[in-house]
């Protein structure tokens, strides 16, 4: 299970190796970063947090607490 991250706007990427059947909120919350402050995309689609990892690279666009 391999998975690109580029944070935006700052373009750092993040490689996430994990195990089938991850989420993308696995993946951030192994890098330290609150899903709920954060939107996922892929080929300008928005995905869900909870979806399994099946893309090789997604955008993450970093927002403020929602709370």
């Amino acid at each position: 299970m391999f998975c690109r991250l580029t944070l935006i706007p700052d373009d750092i990427a993040l490689i996430y190796q994990g195990h089938p059947g991850d989420t993308y909120e696995d993946a951030l919350l192994s890098f330290g970063i609150n899903p709920d402050t954060a939107l996922i995309f892929s080929n300008k689609r928005s995905l869900p947090q909870d979806k399994k990892i099946e893309e090789e690279e997604v955008s993450i666009f970093l927002t403020v607490s929602r709370g």
